[in-house]
């Protein structure tokens, strides 16, 4: 089989737009609560303008060498309105893989966020604007433009895996990503337990917060 500089996938349906509408009023921490607390990215940080609505879409995955954004322009043929490009780039902060000048273009495709293993530049106008972008560093050195890469393969950011397809969820706590299948439940679950938070803030409030569960927390740890 002759190598290829890029391996191109399709890309995998799209989660139903009922489920990301959902998704849009919750914030990432009570779908964290939801999945045992260890779901998620580590170490990548919001870079947009904070804005009011969780970013959700479907994941249109890119695996690229650190520093270099060839593979990355190509998949933009593989976006769709309403997909969300996460890029797989080794955690590599020598060279920026993204700026202000792709991310807008990325913006007007209809993309909902980019969120990247690695560095981006132009970082005074990203936080400009509410288009979100999530990366690990900053870095002022463009890219390289050589490859090669695979667009539409499992990837690894920030310690969490996404495959092509899953939901990806973010604000400014950080991001989840979870399978569309799993969506309807989550989102169950999570609207109950910000309905559960709605009642003990309203009883801090009264002055009648029960907080006799410290007593059996207490009494279950280790000398």
């Amino acid at each position: 089989m002759p190598y290829k500089a890029i391996l191109k996938n399709p890309s995998a349906p799209q989660a139903a737009p009922e489920l990301i509408a959902a998704l849009h009023d919750i914030p990432v921490a009570a779908l964290s609560d939801n999945m045992h607390r260890n779901i998620g990215s580590v170490g990548l940080q919001p870079y947009h303008r904070p804005g009011t609505r969780t970013m959700a879409g479907t994941a249109v995955t890119v695996k690229t060498r650190g520093g270099d954004n060839f593979t990355m322009m190509r998949a933009f043929e593989f976006c769709r309105p309403g997909d969300v490009l996460v890029i797989d780039a080794g955690g590599d902060v020598t060279n920026a893989v993204i700026g202000g000048i792709l991310s807008f273009y990325a913006a007007t495709i209809g993309t909902v966020g980019v969120v990247l293993d690695g560095a981006i530049r132009d970082v005074a106008e990203i936080r400009e604007r509410d288009y979100p972008v999530y990366a690990r560093g900053v870095n002022h050195r463009g890219p390289y433009k050589d490859g090669p890469g695979e667009i539409n393969v499992p990837v690894s950011v920030g310690g969490m895996v996404v495959n092509p397809g899953d939901i990806v969820v973010g604000d400014q706590d950080g991001l989840m990503a979870f399978a569309a299948g799993d969506a309807g439940w989550l989102i169950e679950k999570a609207r109950a337990h910000l309905e559960t938070e709605a009642r003990t803030i309203q009883a801090m409030k009264e002055g009648r917060w029960d907080r006799s569960f410290l007593d059996a927390l207490e009494a279950r740890c280790a000398n």
